[in-house]
């Protein structure tokens, strides 16, 4: 089939720089000069409080951690917290994990300024099956403690997961802790409940926890390690609450050479986190998503992935803004290869790869939640988008009011032969779409505009 070419004008750039002109009138409006910026800062010296300029130390506080050898030893996520309290309590540093094999009963939960550095593949940070028990008595919101109705695969340190109907809403409610301490049954937990768990609801406990996790930390690093999820011998827990690496109000991690599999959740999800670098990661095999930038994250880097045979592969969620994927291959996720939804706006996915996806290839969700929830002002460039959908399967799927979108150098091919199949399909509802010098090929439709 001869390829169609959409929109055959000059390439123009989405992010455009500002004329001198530009730059004059800003400046007659804010009244600040244009170059008015503090000197630059060389040379730094280490200053009690500044966290944002630091000389660049030839040598870091360093602790090796091994099942058998090391500065500290052993194969539990005790081991592993202990190691990353030890540098943090020194203003920073290094935990190097030599080759070996951990079972973790927690999360191991990183501090600011430290790095996690494994070993590569032989590296690997796993779990045992988890253990699910209903409560056998009520806990009210606050209370610090549960009783377990089963309580023989509970150990005390265990990540659990506690779970119920809210009696009043009917909503669900999540509620992550810590066992601290027991006595038969009943056990004290690391804080308060701050959620009614009421047997009307049918409270349940389940040693469910991310493998490795960050809350209100900064300046982390995370490189050169397996994490195995056990996916067959676990319950569920979603991206909202969890992964092989779950983070929550984060600033300014590095995630690099990861291999995150098997998880019976996400692979790695970030939720209210801003400047995330995720890199030449391999995120696979998981129930859920491959990456989930989500929850107002601003500016994370996708860079060089690999995202495959997860429910979806990239997830950008809600108010996910100014990020950019680059360079990945989302390849034979059961639904989409990306999807991307409520007010992600202003991102770009660059030179990607995206093929054998089970539904589309890219999902511009529908949003109809508020006035303008559309994931508007967004990117596609010359990525390659191959073998996407069934039979009647779309390419690129834009639903809803969503608007000024630009699409730029793209190949979109579909090589198992014609059928229904269809390369972009415009809904009726939606704005502007600017098509340029794409590459279509393939499909019995390429373009299906149903605006009027």
């Amino acid at each position: 089939m001869t390829p169609f070419r959409a929109g055959q004008r000059p390439r123009r750039s989405f992010l455009t720089q500002l004329s001198g002109s530009a730059l004059a009138a800003i400046a007659a409006a804010t009244g600040v000069a244009a170059s008015s910026q503090p000197p630059e800062v060389r040379n730094p010296r280490a200053t009690d409080g500044d966290e944002r300029f630091q000389p660049d130390w030839d040598e870091m506080l360093t602790l090796t951690v091994g099942p058998d050898s090391g500065d500290l030893m052993g194969r539990t996520d005790r081991v592993l917290q202990a190691a990353v309290d030890s540098v943090a309590r020194l203003g920073g540093g290094t935990v190097r994990l030599l080759p070996g094999t951990w079972q973790l009963r927690n999360s191991v939960v990183l501090p600011s300024r430290t790095r996690l550095i494994g070993s590569g593949a032989d590296t690997i940070l796993t779990r045992p099956a988890s253990q699910s028990t209903m409560l056998a008595a009520d806990s009210d919101w606050y209370d610090q403690e549960i009783t377990l109705k089963e309580s023989s695969g509970f150990q005390l340190g265990d990540g659990v997961v506690l779970r119920a109907t809210n009696p009043h809403n009917g909503a669900a409610t999540v509620i992550k802790r810590t066992l601290v301490a027991r006595s038969g049954h009943r056990f004290r937990l690391n804080d308060g409940l701050r959620e009614n768990l009421w047997l009307s609801g049918k409270p349940t406990c389940e040693n469910l926890y991310p493998l490795l996790t960050g809350e209100n930390s900064s300046d982390v690093t995370i490189e050169d390690l397996t994490l195995d999820g056990n996916r067959g011998q676990t319950g569920h827990l979603d991206g909202n609450y969890g992964g092989c690496i779950f983070l929550q109000d984060c600033n300014r991690y590095s995630i690099r050479r990861v291999t995150a599999r098997n998880n019976n959740g996400d692979g790695i999800s970030f939720q209210i986190c801003h400047d995330v670098l995720v890199q030449d990661c391999h995120s696979h095999d998981h129930a859920d998503l491959g990456l989930h930038p989500g929850s107002g994250s601003q500016r994370p880097r996708i860079l060089g992935n690999r995202l495959e045979r997860n429910s979806q592969g990239l997830f950008w969620c809600w108010g996910v803004k100014f990020g950019l994927a680059e360079n990945n291959t989302i390849d034979g996720n059961h639904l989409y290869g990306v999807s991307i939804g409520h007010n992600d706006t202003d991102n770009v996915m660059r030179n990607n790869v995206i093929r054998n996806s089970g539904v589309h290839g890219v999902l511009f969700r529908q949003e109809d939640r508020g006035i303008d929830f559309w994931p508007n002002r967004n990117v596609l460039e010359r990525n390659v988008l191959e073998n996407n959908g069934g039979d009647d399967g779309v390419a690129i799927e834009i639903v809803g009011k969503v608007r000024d979108l630009k699409f730029t150098g793209n190949r979109i091919v579909e090589r198992r032969g014609a059928a229904n199949r269809t390369g972009i399909r415009i809904s009726a509802e939606t704005g502007k779409v600017e098509l340029t010098e794409n590459e279509i090929s393939g499909f019995r439709t390429a373009i299906q505009d149903l605006r009027t």
